[in-house]
């Protein structure tokens, strides 16, 4: 009983996860991997996991940049983090985040706002829309009228662009001009 009142239970914890003596060890060009499969086999011993399975550890984001700033070759010898468990799976985030990351952070939220701003609009966009298809309109005296208004304004227009077409056609058949005869270049040394 006492572990299914911990596993809904949120904990959060913070360390200081020493990396300098794994990542001594390793070859140079692996020493970022296995300092990132050290801070999760530390999580996972620190935060008693079952069978110490490595899958329920997640690493935010944020730490996974720090992590690879200096590239593969020059990982942090520590690193302070902030373990959040939340039921069978742990998260692991920066406690002090540079200021570049603080920057990234901070837009990523932004646009994270903004993304559900505009989802929230067009879902009351189309449950309005949805409501007006519902209603039948009715129609009144006035609509109707303005109706064939405008079907008759339509007719009018239609009419008077023929009338122009045909008149410039007219006017185009007989201002043609009469096409000038191609002179050929002559050869300079035949003129005599």
């Amino acid at each position: 009983m006492a572990n299914k009142n911990k596993d809904k239970k949120e904990t959060e914890r913070e360390y200081t996860i020493p990396l300098r003596e794994k990542t001594r060890s390793a070859v140079r060009y692996k020493k970022t991997p296995k300092a990132i499969k050290s801070i999760k086999e530390f999580i996972a011993k620190h935060m008693k996991i079952e069978n110490r399975d490595l899958n329920k550890v997640k690493l935010s984001i944020y730490l996974n940049q720090f992590m690879w700033a200096r590239g593969i070759k020059n990982p942090p010898s520590k690193i302070k983090v902030k373990v959040t468990q939340k039921g069978e799976n742990v998260l692991v985030d920066l406690v002090n985040y540079p200021n570049k990351l603080k920057f990234s952070k901070a837009r990523a939220e932004k646009q994270g706002k903004e993304a559900l701003e505009t989802i929230e609009n067009k879902k009351s966009m189309m449950k309005k829309m949805k409501e007006s298809l519902q209603k039948p309109k009715e129609e009144t005296e006035e609509d109707k009228e303005k109706a064939k208004e405008a079907e008759e304004k339509a007719k009018t227009s239609a009419e008077s662009t023929k009338e122009l077409e045909k008149a410039q056609a007219k006017q185009a058949k007989h201002q043609t001009e009469k096409p000038k005869k191609s002179a050929k270049p002559m050869r300079v040394a035949l003129q005599k």
